[in-house]
């Protein structure tokens, strides 16, 4: 087998087994929580939620740029090597974690974390390796089938995420162990360093700390906004939200300064000033911004509405359903992403690159218009589009952003690309859940309120589900629970049955979605919107590259 399969191969696999166990937590949690024993709305426990789904990505998010430099350092296919044992170490530990309660939860974090650092590794270099590894001519191919693998992994994680935690939560993390031990021994073995090394170079410590701190703290201020605060339904007005917020983007508006200053920098900011990477980047965050969020919202209406209400599937199956029916969404990345690199490479990334982003944008505009009891084959076709749009600017872009930088900036260049997609997606998830609880926090209420007035419950019931934070409602229906059930004893209905012939009524599997429903469909019309525009965006700076042509 020649070379250039070998990388392509390699790298495939750990970007996706990297991509699928950023997904694969998503539908597990519900499983996980009960199998430490931790009950997930306890007081205190939507912390160890909130890191146990966000957690990985901002590690990530936070040491590509600074893992890519130092492969250009100390050597791309080392670091990726690197990186395959400490994301199956991370695997090992959370397959065994000892504990239960709270500190099994933290276990869990910790472990989660040192996953994140073996994928930031992996991501890291994947694109540099399969750059090296082949001709220009042969690179959007390549590419394409690359983030084919990064698109689809992340869909796959849901599915297979519903699949195992029905048997054992621990299956979730058992089955990236093989997967990683095959990688880090075949790409030990096999790969090899093709690219010159920059031997002489130091390590930029004051500009590793500014970046990794300024992304860091913009994260974090991002995720824990979504937590109810004081009252409200999120923590935008929380002091340490804003205070992280603001220390965050004053440490990245510092770096590029620092930068420029130093003779052997982090990153060198002067590759902005090539327009294919300043611009294909651009897009390539956008993209993500529009891409990450609209997972978390597709889900919630799936699993809170649709499928409870249309198709009668109770909550604790839901999750499990939901991959299943986001499939066509990953069909069409499947069939256009190595087919996008192909053109790519005949023909230029340019104008697939823009007409991708384009559809993304018509996709999401056609989902703005779906009513709560949506037919699924109009759902589907807006899902495909979408995949579709998604294959063919991925390939394209990461060729166009890999092409414009020279072999030796490589590594960093990667970095660079796969931080700003995951610091796009994990922003994008804050960014969208607060939009969501902000929305619900105004109308749910009252429909809470006409519901529960029209079936004659008592005024305590009422008051219980009125002054409820919608985080409750709306989380509960993200980790496949009755919503019901936890509001009633939240708020101290504890058997919830104890309010009587009510609850026989309101704990019916079309209660609950019924009063969400015009409450929710109306803010996510807000998200998809969003979605529309960033996507067009990201087709503007799609068409401002130069390159038409390789």
């Amino acid at each position: 087998m020649q070379y250039k399969w070998v990388a392509l191969s390699n790298t495939t696999i750990g970007v996706f087994m990297s991509a699928v166990n950023t997904t694969i937590i998503l539908i597990s949690i519900p499983a996980i929580f009960k199998g430490i024993h931790l009950d997930v709305f306890a007081p205190g426990s939507f912390v160890y939620l909130l890191w146990l789904l966000m957690g990985f990505n901002i590690i990530t998010a936070t040491l590509l740029v600074t893992f890519g430099r130092l492969s250009d350092i100390f050597g791309r296919v080392k670091l990726f090597v690197l990186g395959f044992a400490i994301f199956t170490f991370g695997s090992v530990l959370l397959f065994i974690t000892p504990s239960t309660g709270t500190a099994g939860a933290l276990e869990l974090v910790i472990f989660r974390l040192v996953q994140g650092v073996g994928a930031a590794f992996l991501f890291a270099n994947s694109s540099a390796i399969i750059t090296d590894a082949f001709p220009i001519s042969e690179r959007g191919k390549a590419l394409g089938i690359n983030q084919v693998s990064l698109m689809s992994g992340a869909f796959i994680g849901l599915i297979l995420g519903g699949i195992l935690s029905v048997y054992d939560w621990r299956y979730v993390f058992l089955v990236s162990i093989p997967i990683g031990l095959l990688g880090t021994f075949w790409s030990l073995l096999k790969l090899k360093e093709t690219s010159p090394r920059l031997l002489k170079q130091k390590i930029d410590y004051i500009g590793t700390a500014l970046f990794a701190g300024g992304l860091t703290l913009t994260l974090i201020g991002l995720t824990y906004g979504i937590m109810p605060y004081n009252g409200n339904p999120t923590g935008w007005t929380s002091p340490f939200v804003i205070g992280s917020m603001l220390s965050g983007v004053v440490l990245l508006i510092i770096f590029p300064f620092v930068e420029k200053r130093i003779k052997q920098p982090m990153f060198n900011v002067s590759l902005f000033q090539n327009k294919d990477f300043s611009t294909g980047n651009m897009a390539n965050l956008l993209n993500s911004i529009g891409r990450g969020g609209v997972m978390i919202v597709l889900i919630i209406l799936l699993q809170g509405i649709w499928l409870p209400l249309i198709r009668g599937i109770p909550y604790s199956q839901t999750p499990l359903w939901a991959g299943i029916y986001m499939v066509p969404l990953t069909a069409g990345t499947l069939i256009m992403g190595p087919l996008a690199g192909i053109w790519s490479d005949r023909h230029g990334p340019k104008l697939l690159a823009t007409l991708g982003m384009l559809l993304v944008a018509g996709a999401f505009l056609g989902l703005s218009f779906l009513p709560f009891d949506f037919g699924y084959v109009y759902f589907a076709i807006a899902l495909f589009v979408m995949g579709i749009g998604n294959g063919m600017f991925a390939a394209p872009n990461t060729a166009l952003i890999m092409n414009s930088v020279p072999v030796q900036s490589r590594g960093a260049a990667s970095g660079m690309l796969s931080t700003l997609r995951n610091a796009g997606m994990t922003a994008s998830t804050g960014i969208f859940f607060a939009i969501i609880l902000s929305s619900l926090q105004t109308s749910l209420p009252m429909q809470f309120f006409k519901s529960l007035k029209s079936i004659g419950a008592p005024t305590s019931v009422i008051n219980a589900f009125m002054s409820t934070p919608p985080t409750i409602s709306v989380f509960s229906a993200f980790l496949g629970e009755n919503p019901v059930n936890e509001i009633l004893a939240s708020a101290g209905f504890n058997p919830p049955s104890s309010v009587g012939h009510i609850y026989s009524i309101i704990s019916a599997i079309h209660w609950f979605p019924n009063v969400l429903a015009p409450a929710f469909m109306s803010s996510i019309d807000v998200a998809f919107y969003i979605g529309v525009a960033v996507s067009i965006a990201a087709a503007v700076f799609s068409y401002m590259t130069k390159t038409k042509r390789h």
